[in-house]
C-alpha cells in the first residue's frame, strides 16, 4: 500500500506519496529530505526561476531510475500552479513554494529555465556562456578556461558572475537586463566564442560534433537562444552526490569543485556566504561596442 500523508505550505494542500523512497541513494536522501531541502533553498532558487518558462527532468524512481523531460503543465498539476504559453506549450512558472514543493512530490530533480521571462520572450536577461568539458578533462582545464574569460571580461569592464553546472561544467553569466534581442545577444556570444577558441586554441573549441572536439573544453554559445534553457541556480542535479548548481565567487574558483555544493550543504553555505548571484537580474551592462566591432569585422 502506497504511503501518503499531506503537507501544508503557505495554505496550499500537497499530498505527498511514497515519502520515504530514496531518490538520491548514495546520499541518503527520500522524498522528505528532499522536499524539506527545497523549502530550504526556495528564497534563493525561486528569484532566478519566477517569471521564466519552466522545464523539469522527472526521476520517479530515483536517480538510477528512468527519466524523462515535461514541458508541458500535467492536466492533474493544482490549480494554483501558474503556467505561460510558449509555441502551444502550456509551461510551468515556479513562482512559489509551493509550486516548488509540489514538484518535488512529482520527483522533479532537475529545474530548467529560459534566457527570458515569458513576458520578455525576445530578450534574454543574460548572455550565458556554458562551458562542457570534454570526455577525459579535469575541473582544473574548466578552472583555467574560467579564470581567462573573466580576466578578458574584467579587461573589457564587463560584469559577470559564475556557477557551477551541478554536473561537470561551469556557466558564465553576464547580465543585459533584456537590452538586446536574441539575434544581437547571439552575435555577441558567437563573438566571444570565436575570440576564445582562437586566442586558446588548445583549451577552447566551438566545435558542435563531440568526436570532433577532442580534448577541448566545448565553448557553447548556441545554448542561449528561443525556447532553450539552462539549470537554474541553486537548483540540483541528478548525481549521486546530489550536487546543485552553484554560483560563485570569481576568487571562489581556483579552490572549487561541483560535489563541494550538495542539497544537504547548499542551505548552510547561503546562510554563511549568501546570494552570490545578487545583482544579476538587475544589472544593465552596454555591449554596443562589442557590436560595432563585430560590425567592422563583417566590413572588412
Amino acid at each position: 500500500m502506497t504511503k501518503k500523508y499531506s503537507l501544508e505550505v503557505e495554505g496550499r494542500e500537497i499530498i505527498i506519496s511514497n515519502p520515504e523512497k530514496l531518490l538520491w541513494p548514495e546520499a541518503g536522501i527520500s522524498k522528505t529530505v528532499y522536499i524539506s531541502c527545497m523549502v530550504e533553498l526556495a528564497p534563493y532558487i525561486l528569484p532566478y526561476a519566477k517569471g521564466r518558462l519552466l522545464t523539469t527532468i522527472r526521476y520517479p524512481d530515483g536517480i538510477h531510475g528512468q527519466s524523462f523531460y515535461q514541458k508541458s503543465c500535467p492536466e492533474y498539476a493544482p490549480e494554483w500552479v501558474n503556467t505561460a504559453e510558449f509555441n502551444d506549450i502550456s509551461y510551468i512558472i515556479l513562482d512559489s513554494v509551493p509550486t516548488l514543493v509540489w514538484l518535488a512530490t512529482q520527483a522533479a530533480l532537475e529545474f530548467h529555465v529560459t534566457f527570458n521571462t515569458a513576458d520578455n520572450e525576445d530578450n534574454p536577461t543574460y548572455l550565458v556562456f556554458d562551458l562542457d568539458p570534454s570526455k577525459g578533462q579535469t575541473f582544473d582545464e574548466v578552472i583555467e578556461a574560467g579564470l581567462k574569460i573573466h580576466e578578458t571580461l574584467e579587461a573589457l569592464s564587463i560584469k559577470s558572475f559564475a556557477k557551477t553546472s551541478g554536473a561537470t561544467g561551469l556557466q558564465v553569466y553576464i547580465p543585459v537586463n533584456g537590452r538586446y534581442d536574441y539575434d544581437r545577444a547571439r552575435l555577441i556570444n558567437e563573438f566571444f566564442g570565436k575570440y576564445f577558441s582562437q586566442k586558446y586554441p588548445d583549451l577552447f573549441t566551438i566545435e558542435r560534433i563531440v568526436k570532433n572536439r577532442g580534448k577541448k573544453l566545448y565553448f557553447d554559445y548556441l545554448q542561449m537562444w528561443y525556447g532553450k534553457t539552462l539549470a537554474a541556480a541553486y537548483c540540483p542535479r541528478a548525481t549521486e552526490k546530489a550536487s546543485i548548481s552553484m554560483p560563485i565567487d570569481w576568487d571562489q574558483l581556483p579552490q572549487i569543485k561541483p560535489e563541494d555544493f550538495t542539497l544537504l550543504n547548499a542551505g548552510k553555505l547561503l546562510v554563511e556566504h549568501g546570494d552570490r548571484f545578487k545583482g544579476l537580474l538587475e544589472t544593465e551592462q552596454n555591449l554596443d561596442s562589442i557590436l560595432e566591432r563585430i560590425g567592422a569585422f563583417a566590413r572588412s
